[in-house]
């Protein structure tokens, strides 16, 4: 079993029952040559990889309908542009979804939880929102480069819904490391993170579509990140 299975198995409370038939299966089968999934190419017109929500949720998106996310959290700029496209439709763009989004802040704190590594967040709600697709399938949001927490690599997570708030797709986007350690090192964040992508137990066998399109900008001016989640609607 590979590490992110295990990482989701173990999230959610059902190791067991994975590990057992996939132990069988290796015992059955000594001799077999491991199975590798397939890759898919970034640009391939393919579901996005579905990726854990994670611990810390949006708790009510519905009350976030903002484009300006960053509330009270300090950290360089980041403009978000997020590009929904339908697979059943040759990857065209895909208009009125929702897009929720959610970070930690530079420290590594969620907003809207408690226990975490610097305090209680519960009644604040920095640093996620929700934005509706427009005929160009994007929706834009206003925020500041995550920071990071221990055991994961800089993340962004996202949620594609229908209009009835059916949920379509739940994956999150990795940064690329050198503009990460660009930033890291700037007076509001905490120093060079210690989970590399190629080592984040969410991303492995899927950071070759889950890195951003593209990330621009400096730390003066801030930065701007492009993504493309394609999904079958």
């Amino acid at each position: 079993m590979d590490r992110k299975k295990f990482f989701l198995n173990f999230l959610f409370g059902i190791g067991t029952a994975v590990a057992i038939p996939s132990l069988a299966a290796s015992c059955n089968n000594d001799d077999a040559p491991p199975v590798k999934e397939p890759i898919t190419a970034p640009n391939d017109c393919a579901i996005s990889p579905a990726e854990t929500g994670g611990p810390f949720p949006i708790r009510n998106p519905t009350q976030l309908i903002r484009q300006n996310i960053i509330g009270d959290r300090k950290g360089i700029p980041l403009s978000i542009r997020i590009k929904v496209e339908n697979t059943r439709n040759n990857c065209q763009p895909l208009q009125g979804v929702l897009v929720d989004i959610w970070h930690c802040d530079a420290q590594g704190n969620y907003s809207e939880y408690r226990g975490q590594l610097d305090g209680n967040f519960r009644s604040t709600h920095f640093l996620r929102g929700r934005q509706v697709t427009g005929s160009d399938g994007f929706a834009t949001f206003k925020s500041i480069y995550p920071g990071w927490y221990p055991g994961r690599a800089p993340h962004l997570h996202l949620e594609i819904l229908r209009a009835d708030e059916t949920s379509l797709l739940i994956t999150q986007t990795a940064f690329p490391e050198e503009i990460s350690n660009t930033v890291y090192a700037t007076k509001d964040y905490k120093g060079s993170f210690d989970t590399p992508n190629a080592d984040d137990g969410i991303f492995e066998g899927s950071l070759n579509r889950s890195m951003a399109n593209s990330v621009t900008g400096n730390t003066t001016d801030g930065y701007t990140l492009t993504e493309t989640i394609k999904v079958a609607y």
